[in-house]
């Protein structure tokens, strides 16, 4: 993974050198602190050790009983389900892999209606076994299994904590069961059982995704001019500091669109605390240069753009063509037009004074997503660190899940008494 940042220099708004060598000090001190938790394995530090401490032998003699299903159904939502969906949709497959993590009744019955229920794994995944979103979906997917007449324990693999109502259920029907690793928030969960169950399950090579990450690791150190990672995180604070509060991020491959929705989360989840934090805004190249680079290039001056690509990619010849004024296309490639669009936002958003950072990776593969998605994590705790918020936790999460189960009738909690409260003001019938 490499991160150029010389587009965020003397934009609006923007760094200069001198500000990058003020704040290297403050980066220096920030990376001692992670390695000690590191070292320590601390409550959330603990996902940077995930590429050295994930066993990838038990998740293969997890899945080993499935033997090349047609399809991969994840049941979880938010970090239960986007690692393994960037992954899955990632990396090309002959296994299809699908995705339960919201439950939209139609969306829900229209997945199930068309697969093939009695050829299909279930990974349903919660670390409490009580996440209620992810418990009524594989309730509904159980349900019609059983209606199809497929023996839904024989389908089904678990991976939850080390007890709650998922891990009682894998002890009483004997499935096979994989630890949600501990002090791992599951956004940060990706390069774990988590995220590379579903990968195994689907033939990946999910050593390669973890060695990855150990370059990711590797890479780590005290400066923000050595570490891309660093580099990354420090500019994506120094410039929300400095306004940028909005961090629009583009990825060029339609492959790493889902990884786009795996960064929203974690950097939304992780950093807005206390008045703070960087929206991010999901984009995917070259197709919203038409519905949002107007408004990156000429709106307010609050944005930073981070530009992804992997710099090989498949060439796809453009036929030739005596049409008038696209005969210029005739001899190059869909692979050349793509890099040409990429380069083309760039340049139109320095011209304009808009930051913009590239993170590029050699190919979309197992191991440059390992290293890629190990150094958004690294970013993202740098930035924390740095912004001084608390990381790893998610109260604002927590206060909705508490009204939503409330709501249910799961329990009594004073944030459900609070829905009541709402104040109206209708207009329309």
């Amino acid at each position: 993974m490499e991160v150029d940042i010389g587009n965020v220099l003397g934009t609006q708004p923007g760094l200069t050198e001198e500000t990058l060598d003020r704040l290297d000090d403050r980066v220096a001190a920030a990376h001692d602190r992670i390695a000690d938790g590191m070292d320590a394995d601390e409550f959330g530090y603990a996902s940077l050790t995930l590429p050295e401490t994930a066993d990838p032998d038990a998740i293969r003699a997890a899945v080993e009983p499935f033997d090349d299903p047609a399809a991969v159904l994840t049941v979880g939502i938010g970090g239960s389900a986007l690692g393994a969906a960037t992954l899955a949709d990632a990396l090309e497959s002959d296994v299809d892999a699908y995705t339960l993590d919201n439950v939209d009744p139609d969306a829900v019955r229209t997945l199930l209606a068309g697969l093939p229920l009695d050829d299909v794994v279930v990974t349903v995944v919660s670390r409490s076994g009580t996440t209620a979103e992810t418990l009524a979906n594989f309730l509904v997917v159980r349900e019609a299994m059983d209606a199809a007449g497929v023996d839904w324990t024989q389908r089904t693999l678990v991976i939850t904590g080390e007890d709650g109502n998922l891990r009682r259920l894998a002890t009483t029907h004997d499935l096979p069961a994989l630890d949600v690793p501990t002090g791992v928030p599951g956004r940060f969960s990706v390069l774990s059982t988590v995220g590379l169950a579903v990968a195994a399950l689907q033939g990946h090579d999910i050593e390669a995704v973890l060695a990855g990450g150990r370059d990711g690791m590797a890479s780590l150190s005290g400066s923000v001019f050595e570490s891309p990672a660093y580099a990354y995180g420090a500019t994506t604070y120094a410039l929300a500091e400095r306004g940028a509060l909005t961090n629009a991020f583009m990825p060029y491959a339609e492959s790493l669109e889902t990884f786009a929705e795996w960064f929203a989360q974690l950097w939304a989840e992780s950093l807005g605390k206390d008045g703070l934090g960087q929206t991010p805004a999901r984009a995917l190249g070259a197709t919203d240069q038409h519905s949002q680079l107007q408004l990156y290039r000429a709106g307010p001056a609050d944005k930073l753009v981070t530009l992804v690509r992997p710099t090989e990619r498949a060439a796809s010849p453009i036929p030739e063509t005596d049409l008038d004024g696209l005969a210029y296309l005739g001899g190059s490639s869909l692979g050349d037009l793509f890099d040409a669009e990429f380069a083309a936002t760039e340049a139109s958003l320095a011209a304009a004074g808009v930051p913009n950072v590239r993170i590029e990776i050699d190919r979309v593969d197992e191991h440059a997503l390992g290293e890629l998605l190990y150094g958004m994590e690294a970013a993202c705790v740098l930035y924390g660190e740095l912004a001084n918020v608390p990381t790893f936790t998610q109260p604002a999460v927590e206060w909705g899940k508490k009204a939503a189960r409330g709501l249910l009738g799961g329990g009594d909690f004073p944030e459900a008494a609070a829905v009541a409260d709402k104040r109206e003001f209708r207009i329309g019938e």
